[in-house]
């Protein structure tokens, strides 16, 4: 965990020397690609990216492979792959991930297809954790928050966990008058596949002793557990059936929906956003109504294209990379005004506070460095 991280050893006496020498930082050595891999995906799960999505190792060096220089940036093009080469990296982490459409070849033709035969060529593995940042309390969306000022954020679309608290998906109880008729349902229930935690426990049903079954299934078991039950109307009448839902993480999921500590002017919250995001410029709508000098006391924000994550939610300001135009639309007619960043300035500048996480998180066992020639493709001509 990141926290164990911070921890400070209490000062003690000790000579002059011994304090110059603890205050050195390991040196850096190397570490296996499967071992880094596995540190990478520890400190955000792959689980947490969205289905659609393409994250994790996309190419992988022949084996063995040594990392002694981990390589960071948003979008992995053609030039940035040269300055990976240059830099002698031999794992490149690109937030986008380069490879989204499935390959039906790898040739010199398409600059994607290049960029495989460069890595491969060079030993250079690549790595994309895309949405599985965008999820994570320590990641992009978190970073973006902090171009709003102080304010408390929730997800607007929060994760679940990426397992059942129990085994199955249903649980279904029901209540026996006898144990002779128990025993009966329990043995054809017993040959049923996919069932779990099958118990049953003495009750008092409108004063008469009765048993009661609860078990887990699976959603194909449920089907036959009902088919079962419905052979028998007072069993059928007396069954309920419990949707088991995974727990919710906190603090982890889609989006985030900001309460400024102090509400802000909108042109305050511009200048905010330009000095976070290193911007000259952003694109602005106006909602219905509101100004400049209109208050912000809620805003709702998604790194990257937001359309779909920010649709629907109330707030007063809605931050993202890129809008459809008619969701800005939507937004403005609903009184909420929409500040456009651009897709990649929205998720860039995490790359810089990723690069410290990382280096506690792996221990500073291995060089990390962020890219140079990364950059949003759009220019204000």
């Amino acid at each position: 965990p990141l926290a164990s991280a911070f921890r400070v050893a209490p000062l003690v006496s000790r000579p002059l020397s011994c304090i110059r020498g603890a205050g050195r930082l390991p040196s850096r050595s190397l570490m296996n690609l499967g071992e880094l891999v596995s540190a990478l995906n520890n400190f955000a799960s792959l689980s947490l990216a969205e289905s659609w999505d393409n994250v994790g190792l996309l190419v992988e060096p022949s084996p063995p492979h040594t990392v002694k220089t981990l390589f960071l940036t948003n979008d992995l093009t053609e030039e940035v792959m040269e300055e990976a080469v240059q830099k002698k990296a031999d794992l490149i982490l690109s937030y986008h991930p380069p490879i989204f459409t499935p390959l039906k070849r790898v040739t010199w033709k398409t600059w994607k297809e290049r960029l495989v035969v460069r890595a491969l060529e060079h030993r250079i593995g690549i790595y994309s954790p895309h949405t599985a940042y965008d999820a994570v309390p320590h990641g992009v969306n978190n970073w973006l928050t902090k171009g709003l000022g102080a304010c408390n954020s929730i997800p607007l679309h929060p994760s679940t966990s990426p397992s059942y608290p129990t085994e199955g998906t249903h649980r279904v109880e029901f209540c026996a008058d006898t144990a002779e008729h128990v025993e009966t349902v329990l043995s054809k229930i017993k040959d049923i596949q996919e069932i779990f935690c099958l118990t049953t426990f003495p009750v008092r049903v409108e004063g008469k002793e009765q048993t009661r079954v609860s078990l887990n299934c699976s959603q194909k078991a449920l089907l036959e557990v009902v088919a079962l039950l419905s052979q028998n109307n007072l069993l059928h009448h007396k069954t309920e059936i419990l949707i088991l839902q995974k727990p919710l993480l906190p603090h982890t999921g889609m989006g985030r929906l900001c309460t400024l500590s102090k509400p802000a002017s909108l042109s305050d919250i511009i200048k905010r956003i330009k000095s976070h995001l290193k911007l000259p410029h952003i694109r602005l709508a106006l909602g219905t109504g509101k100004t400049l000098d209109s208050p912000v006391k809620k805003a709702a924000l998604c790194a990257g294209s937001g359309s779909s994550v920010l649709k629907g939610t109330e707030a007063d300001l809605y931050l993202t990379g890129e809008m459809s135009h008619h969701d800005i639309l939507d937004a403005v007619a609903n009184g909420i005004s929409v500040i456009l960043c651009e897709h990649s300035n929205t998720e860039r500048g995490f790359l810089s506070e990723l690069g410290d996480m990382l280096t506690i998180h792996l221990q500073n066992k291995i060089n990390i460095i962020v890219s140079e020639k990364d950059r949003d493709p759009l220019q204000v001509a």
